[in-house]
């Protein structure tokens, strides 16, 4: 049997809605992940069928954008071709069998996943596994952006292809690998789904970067990692302006990044925990990724209450990952964990939190 090809999902640390404004972040690489089996087919199709999802392909001769395909794993594996292709990489016809490790609703980015995977398969089969890591998240970013319609940053993919805990400064261009041993602290990691529904909320996701973007241009600058922050918080803004709290978020949270950073370098659970619930607090009260009118969707805003009332003055919280649905991080105690997982299971359903072993 050939032996399967993986792609780390990832979780989110820090840096919520900074990688997309050239700022900084602390994304991890996760035990669960995507696998697959491929082999090529000396066709000119690549077919791929994973468990619970029909099986589809795409053919090499028709890499074209497709609006009507945003948001499905045929626009990604469309858009990875076409990356490859416009690189001057080989592509080639292969089929392939995909599985999952990554839990529904996870947040866990399982689009980049898939998208970094489609590029490893057609690395390993057609490029003698020389293409870097890094070429194949921007490869995978290039998709997501272009084919899939979702405008991120780069740092899930970087973090799914590079398969480790990283602090990156999108600015600086540095990427530092970070060992992010919870366990060794006494503390355990973990998500909750709380069932909401990511269905139309692209518009949602899209107005934060063009938000960031409108105050940015009012400095001369395309992203908001290029503004002075002493000149930003010399204005008079008025806070009631969503642009405007969310360029405080901004620039409160790439300071907050290298300090969370240095607290995981010292093992300081405690300084970790506490710039981590003033992170939530942040996404909460100033980016506002918590509920939209798109969908009144309230169930995250659940989940990160009751989380609020479990572990104030015993862990930590926040929204992961784009907010406004999804999941509820959260860290605390190791031996209190039990405690919290029966409580949010209890509202949200058994097996919607688990633990997150982190790279």
């Amino acid at each position: 049997m050939k032996k399967e090809i993986f792609a780390a999902g990832r979780v989110e640390l820090a840096g919520n809605h900074t990688d997309h404004q050239n700022g900084r972040v602390l994304g991890s690489a996760t035990s669960r992940g995507l696998y697959a089996q491929a082999q090529a087919n000396g066709e000119d199709v690549v077919r791929v069928r994973s468990r619970g999802f029909s099986e589809f392909e795409v053919r090499l001769n028709q890499l074209a954008v497709r609006t009507q395909e945003f948001g499905t794993s045929k626009a990604m594996l469309r858009g990875v071709l076409a990356a490859f292709q416009e690189l001057g990489l080989k592509i080639g016809g292969f089929d392939a069998t995909v599985r999952s490790t990554i839990p529904a609703g996870a947040g866990m980015s399982s689009s980049a996943a898939f998208a970094v995977l489609m590029g490893r398969i057609l690395n390993r089969l057609f490029n003698n596994d020389e293409i870097e890591p890094i070429v194949l998240a921007r490869v995978a970013q290039s998709a997501e952006n272009r084919y899939f319609g979702k405008p991120c940053g780069l740092m899930s993919q970087l973090t799914c292809a590079l398969g480790q805990t990283l602090y990156i400064d999108f600015k600086t261009r540095e990427i530092e690998p970070v060992k992010a041993d919870f366990g060794s602290m006494g503390l355990t990691l973990c998500l909750t789904d709380t069932g909401g529904s990511h269905a139309g909320l692209d518009t949602s996701y899209a107005r934060i970067p063009a938000d960031m973007v409108y105050i940015a241009n009012l400095f001369d600058e395309g992203v908001l990692g290029d503004v002075d922050p002493a000149a930003f918080r010399a204005k008079g803004w008025d806070p009631s302006n969503r642009p405007v709290r969310r360029a405080m978020h901004f620039f409160d949270e790439n300071e907050r990044v290298p300090q969370m950073r240095d607290a995981l370098k010292r093992r300081d659970g405690e300084e970790y925990m506490r710039l981590m619930n003033a992170s939530g607090r942040s996404s909460e009260r100033l980016l506002n990724n918590i509920v939209t009118s798109a969908t009144g969707d309230t169930k995250l805003q659940q989940g990160l209450e009751e989380s609020a009332k479990l572990l104030e003055g015993k862990g930590a919280w926040r929204v992961h990952g784009g907010g406004f649905a999804g999941c509820v991080q959260a860290l605390m105690p190791t031996d209190y964990f039990p405690i919290y997982r029966a409580a949010m299971e209890k509202s949200f359903g058994e097996g919607k939190c688990w633990e997150i072993k982190v790279s």
